[in-house]
């Protein structure tokens, strides 16, 4: 994939550092000088202009790109990146960084945004996520509400345990996308039986999670 990372702080860097190494083409973008640090993402490309102009955008391609990354410290600018990026040019995935909390209502598709990752709620919900078994944590939101990543690790006396996960009556609105068991990342199918301790991971609409965690944590 072709993926334009809007931001070249120590985010955008670290993001545009991960996606090389996972063989995708990236191109850092920033109006700040100071941030055209070339060394510490030598395979990157890197534009020195302002990501909330067209021209700045036309010069950078945007309408090549796979993927646009609002990583700025800005939400403001973030939110014009998102919008431009969506509108002007189809990226076909914005993904979008909230830098506070109270910005969050604004991050969905009415500006352009597919996925908001706000720091709090996601460091938040791994501390969740850390302490809690038998409860359902959303890790993420898809879409501002219309779809969540969710988390639940299975206790040892939950309903479900045993039985394969393709004769599980998942709710509608819901689909088990992975599990996490012993450090190993399984790609469920339908024969794979469920076993105490292991973390499943869901997109489900919002609608649908207490319907989910009363069949995955009854007693």
């Amino acid at each position: 994939m072709r993926v334009a990372i809007a931001g070249a702080g120590a985010v955008g860097r670290s993001i545009a550092a991960e996606l090389l190494e996972n063989g995708h083409e990236v191109l850092l973008i920033d109006s700040d000088p100071h941030a055209i640090k070339i060394d510490s993402v030598p395979r990157a490309e890197w534009l020195l202009a302002d990501a909330c102009e067209i021209a700045s955008l036309d010069e950078a391609g945007l309408n090549n790109c796979h993927v646009v990354v609002a990583a700025s410290g800005d939400d403001k600018v973030n939110l014009v990146v998102s919008l431009l990026a969506k509108t002007e040019y189809g990226v076909p995935r914005v993904v979008a960084r909230i830098n506070h909390p109270n910005n969050e209502w604004l991050f969905n598709e009415s500006w352009g945004v597919d996925v908001a990752v706000s720091t709090p709620r996601l460091l938040s919900a791994l501390v969740e996520e850390a302490v809690s078994v038998g409860d359902l944590v959303r890790l993420m939101t898809f879409r501002q509400g219309q779809a969540n990543l969710v988390e639940l690790t299975l206790a040892d006396d939950a309903p479900v345990v045993g039985q394969r996960a393709g004769s599980v009556p998942w709710p509608a609105d819901s689909a088990l996308v992975a599990i996490l068991r012993e450090g190993r990342v399984l790609v469920p199918t339908a024969d794979d039986p469920l076993e105490a301790g292991d973390e499943l991971l869901f997109v489900a609409s919002q609608e649908v999670e207490q319907e989910l965690a009363h069949l995955l944590s009854q007693h």
